[in-house]
């Protein structure tokens, strides 16, 4: 019997020890959270968008800084002036320097898109998982109420915000949050319907686990996929919904440096100053497409069917 011993068991090879270790890290060992970020490493378009992003955040808090100008000092003898040394953005028709007016707008960008989101994030999964698992009458009315809400245009309501309590980034963030966490309750509701209908949540039902233990500990985790790319994609809704409002005049107002206020000074000035416009626009459009990307990813990443 010994012969046979020396001809099943040898020692594995250098290269066999590495695959193995590979395929125990990053393979069907893996948990599913360390498989979506393997996955989400090789969609080279979504490590662009979250590259790009950790960029935009890192100016926004720096960038400022880094200026030897504040975003409302005016120097009229330099107004328009072109990009330089001096102004690496140019000036603005106050002569203020738009390097640090971008990046201030750029930081107020991305608070009123993260703040109104994470508010959507918390009403939105609590909304929709109640109403998915008490289901019948409670479910119907609970939803149709969303539908009510999701029928308000949010223009009329930060018109409504604004003469009860002004205009402002605050005004912005409640109207964006009436009715921005609608989307986000429905994708959940619709999660929690199939993730109830599990094996494992009906044992846990029966072997006595309250209503409030099962929603906290099993179904909302497990519709963690869906409820992050949804957020990943209402984030840039927010940041251009915020820019509009700018630039309709019913955002924040001066000398607070918006991206939307921005772009609306930029625009009557395109023929002779384009670069009052140019930044202040590529940054937005570069958020937003940062976003859309990583959101795009980790929709891909996160889908098990996916899978290889």
């Amino acid at each position: 019997m010994a012969w046979m011993e020396d001809n099943l068991f040898s020692p594995l090879s250098q290269a066999e020890k590495d695959q193995l270790e590979e395929k125990t890290s990053y393979g069907h060992a893996a948990t599913f959270w360390q498989d979506a970020w393997v996955r989400l490493k090789q969609n080279k378009m979504a490590m662009f968008g979250l590259l790009t992003l950790i960029f935009l955040m890192i100016m926004a808090i720096v960038g400022p800084m880094i200026s030897s100008y504040t975003y409302y000092e005016t120097q009229l003898a330099l107004k328009n002036g072109p990009p330089s040394s001096t102004f690496w953005f140019g000036t603005d028709e106050l002569g203020r320097d738009l390097f640090t007016r971008c990046w201030w707008g750029t930081r107020i960008s991305l608070f009123v898109g993260l703040t109104a989101s994470a508010i959507d994030l918390v009403i939105g999964v609590l909304f929709g998982a109640i109403a998915a698992l008490l289901g019948g009458k409670t479910e119907e009315w609970m939803m149709r109420f969303a539908d009510i809400l999701y029928a308000i245009p949010y223009l009329l309501v930060v018109i409504l915000l604004m003469v009860i309590i002004g205009s402002g980034i605050l005004t912005i963030i409640i109207a964006l949050s009436i009715t921005g966490w609608i989307n986000m309750a429905r994708i959940v509701r619709a999660q929690i319907l199939q993730i109830k209908e599990q094996d494992y949540v009906r044992a846990a039902f029966a072997i006595g686990a309250s209503r409030r233990r099962v929603l906290l500990r099993h179904l909302i985790p497990n519709a963690m996929g869906p409820i992050i790319v949804t957020l990943t994609l209402t984030i840039p809704s927010a940041i251009f919904a915020e820019a509009f409002l700018s630039f309709l005049g019913l955002g924040v107002q001066a000398p607070i440096a918006s991206l939307g206020t921005m772009a609306n000074d930029g625009l009557p000035a395109l023929r002779y100053f384009p670069w009052r416009l140019f930044f202040p626009a590529t940054l937005i459009s570069l958020t937003m497409l940062s976003f859309n990307l990583l959101g795009d990813g980790l929709r891909d990443a996160l889908d098990p069917r996916l899978k290889k």
